[in-house]
C-alpha cells in the first residue's frame, strides 16, 4: 500500500463483523478493532545519525528495527492485491527517507516517529517499533527500545496540541 491508498485501508473495518472479537494483550482496551492481522519487517538495517554522545552526531551508525504493523482483517488475503495491504517496498523507502532526514537524538524519539509515520501514512491501527543500536558498546550484542502505539493515540496527542495551542489565543494585543 502506498500513501494513496491509506484512506481506504483505514476506512476498512472488521469491527462490526461476525464473530470478531476483542484483541488479547496488552492492548485489549476495545479500542481497536476486533481482528488484527500483523504484517511485519523483521531486521531492517539502516544508517543514520543518532545518539547524544558528540561523537555519535557526526558520523552514520547503523540501527536496527523490528516491526509489527496491525491492521483490521488485511483484504489482500482475499483479493490478492498490493493495493490492499501495507507495501513492504514503500514502508522501507520511507524508512530509508527518514532515517535521512528526521533530526532527532534519542532512540526513544526515532520509535516515535517511525510509530507515526507507519499510523499516518500507512494506515496502521496498531505498530509495535523495536529499534536498537548494535553497534553501541563492545561488551553487549544492542541497546534499544521497543514501543506500542495505536492510532486513537495519535489522535487524541493531535487533539490535546490542538487544545494547549488554543489556550493562548487573543492574548496578544494586535
Amino acid at each position: 500500500m502506498d500513501r494513496i491508498d491509506t484512506v481506504r485501508l483505514a476506512s476498512f473495518s472488521a469491527a462490526g463483523a461476525p464473530g470478531a472479537t476483542a484483541p488479547s494483550g496488552p492492548l485489549s482496551t476495545g479500542t481497536l478493532p476486533g481482528r488484527m492481522d500483523i504484517v511485519f519487517i523483521e531486521n531492517f538495517v539502516g544508517q543514520t545519525i543518532i545518539g547524544i554522545d558528540s561523537s555519535e552526531q557526526h558520523v552514520l551508525q547503523p540501527v536496527r528495527m523490528n516491526l509489527a504493523i496491525g491492521v483490521p482483517s488485511i483484504r489482500a488475503c482475499t483479493t490478492d492485491r498490493i493495493e490492499d495491504t501495507i507495501n513492504y517496498a514503500a514502508v522501507r523507502s520511507a524508512l530509508h527517507a527518514l532515517l535521512a532526514s528526521h533530526g532527532v537524538r534519542l532512540l526513544e524519539a526515532l520509535a516515535e516517529a517511525v510509530a507515526r509515520l507507519l499510523i499516518t501514512d500507512f494506515g496502521a491501527h496498531w505498530v509495535r517499533v523495536a529499534l536498537a543500536k548494535p553497534a553501541k558498546f563492545d561488551d553487549v550484542s544492542a541497546v534499544g527500545v521497543q514501543i506500542e502505539r495505536q492510532r486513537s493515540d495519535m489522535q487524541q496527542a493531535a487533539a490535546g496540541l490542538a487544545d494547549y495551542a488554543s489556550l493562548g489565543a487573543g492574548l496578544i494585543p494586535n
